[in-house]
Order: structure tokens, then C-alpha cells, then sequence
């Protein structure tokens, strides 16, 4: 099952899975996109039409999950983002976003570990950011969902590597990537050095290879691996400062 697959990161799982020979759960909001993928992938694909910031979408997702006893991968790729200082933003779109980048997420990887850990093998990938290493102005609640989604992912590794599950998990953390998600926040792509994007597909196919190899933690692109190995180390006060200045911080990564 993917989240998040009309579109981007989400449609490149889709294809490379389907590459793979995986059949296919694509979740999405928007059924026109969501079908029109579903028949142009060689391979079985069920179209299912939800909007995981509802309660009652989430429970119908979680119940077929529990259902599915061939399920072999859940990718929780849904997601969004706002740029606005948060006591100024929408408070119905923040609550939105925590419903989303956590809730599904917490929703959903409890009801797959469960098929997931009696067969003793498959796989979970939680799509969180670099932004979950950093902060950065009228990104608060992003930044801290994806950070949640992180940590979230190391626990469930230390949980199910503790009782040597067989189960993967995995926190991918892409940088700036060519999808419509930025085009929709308004992040002009001339802001931004060329050097830091990267292509849906590359960010996918990056993320299938670590979670083969069973990497917790996957950083697509050498520069976002070095930012976020050096950068939450430095000290508060420098990293605030450096994220209170960054050019980037008129984005959102």
C-alpha cells in the first residue's frame, strides 16, 4: 500500500514497484490521477480514494490492512505542507497536517505490523524530510511532524529488531525534490540552487534500495547526507541563528 501515490515521490514507488513485480494499493485523494496511474502500471493496481486527515477514511485503510495476509509493504507517503507563522496560519490546516504526517502514519503502521510481523518479513517506509533535522520559519508544525516521524521509525526499528521481527523500517528524508508539492506552496524553484533538487524516481528508487540493504535512515543525495549529519550537532544558538538566515527557509525542504 502507498499513501500519498497520484502524484511524485508516491507515483515513483508505484512504478518502481510495480517494476518489481509488486501488486499495488495506491491511496490518494484525487481518483482521476489515482485510476488513470493504476492502469498505465503492468501489474495489478486497486485505486482507493481517501483523505487520511479523516478519522473514518484512516479506520477503512486500517481495516484493509489488516485484512491484506499478503501484505508485504507499507509506504506512508502522504503528506503536505504550509508556509505561515503557525498562530497565524489556519488552525483547521495545521490540525490537518498533525492528522496526516502522524496519525495516518501511527494508524496505519499499526494495523500492517501485524501481518507484517507474523510473517515475519516485508517492510515499512515512513517518507519524512531533512526538514526533520532542522527548523526553519513558518514551518513548525511540518518540522515537527517529520521529526516526529523519525523517531517515530527508530523505535519501531529497536521494537522489532529487539524480537528479531524480520520486519524492515525505514525514515526516508529527501531534500528538495521536482514534484508539484513545492509548485503548490508557491516555492519558486529559481530561489533554490539546481544542485540541491533531485527527481522523484532517483528519491524512490534510493529508498527501495537502502530498505533491501536495511537501512533505517535513508538521505538521498550526498549534500543532504552531510547537512544532516553535521547540522543538528552544531550548537543551539549557531543553528538557530543559521536557520533564522538560510535562503532556503523561504522553501520548505
Amino acid at each position: 500500500m502507498i499513501t500519498g501515490a497520484s502524484s511524485g515521490i508516491g507515483a515513483a514507488f508505484a512504478r518502481l514497484l510495480a517494476e518489481r513485480g509488486y501488486g499495488l494499493i495506491l491511496v490518494a485523494r484525487r481518483r482521476e490521477r489515482l485510476e488513470r496511474l493504476a492502469a498505465e502500471l503492468p501489474v495489478e493496481a486497486e485505486a482507493l480514494v481517501a483523505d487520511l486527515s479523516l478519522r473514518e477514511d484512516r479506520r477503512k485503510l486500517a481495516a484493509r490492512l489488516r485484512s491484506e495476509e499478503r501484505l508485504a509493504l507499507l509506504v506512508n507517503n502522504a503528506g503536505f505542507g504550509t508556509r505561515n507563522r503557525f498562530w497565524e496560519a489556519d488552525l483547521e490546516g495545521q490540525t490537518r497536517m498533525h492528522e496526516v504526517h502522524v496519525m495516518a502514519v501511527a494508524e496505519l503502521t499499526h494495523a500492517a505490523l501485524g501481518n507484517l510481523v507474523r510473517q515475519g518479513a516485508g517492510g515499512i517506509i515512513n517518507v519524512a524530510s531533512v526538514a526533520a533535522f532542522s527548523r526553519s520559519p513558518g514551518n513548525a508544525s511540518y518540522c515537527a511532524t517529520k521529526s516526529w516521524m523519525v523517531a517515530f521509525t527508530e523505535g519501531l526499528a529497536l521494537d522489532l529488531g529487539s524480537m528479531g521481527s524480520g520486519v524492515k523500517v525505514q525514515a526516508l528524508c529527501p531534500g528538495f525534490t521536482y514534484t508539484e508539492f513545492h509548485d503548490v506552496m508557491g516555492v519558486s524553484r529559481d530561489r533554490i540552487a539546481r544542485i540541491l533538487w533531485m527527481h522523484s524516481e532517483d528519491v524512490a528508487r534510493r529508498s527501495l534500495e537502502g530498505l533491501d540493504k536495511g537501512e533505517l535512515i535513508v538521505t538521498p543525495g550526498w549534500g543532504y547526507r552531510m547537512f544532516t549529519a553535521i547540522f543538528p550537532r552544531l550548537p543551539l544558538k549557531l543553528r538557530m541563528a543559521l536557520e533564522a538566515r538560510s535562503p532556503h527557509t523561504r522553501g520548505r525542504l
